[in-house]
């Protein structure tokens, strides 16, 4: 008997699924690292998944 396949995650679709990215900022500090900062996908926030809607298409409130 086939086992029932779960359902797909809900991806991001502005970012599909790299949710974070670490830019560089051009130079070292004085320890020579590498000074980066964190940028986060303005549609998800950093997660990675689309939000679910809590209403549905077509549904009246």
């Amino acid at each position: 008997m086939a086992q029932p396949t779960p359902p797909s995650p809900r991806i991001c679709t502005a970012c599909d699924g790299f949710a974070s990215a670490a830019i560089t900022l051009g130079g070292r500090d004085r320890n020579g690292h590498l000074r980066t900062i964190t940028a986060h996908c303005p549609a998800c926030h950093g997660t990675g998944t689309a939000r679910r809607s809590p209403v549905q298409e077509g549904a009246r409130a």
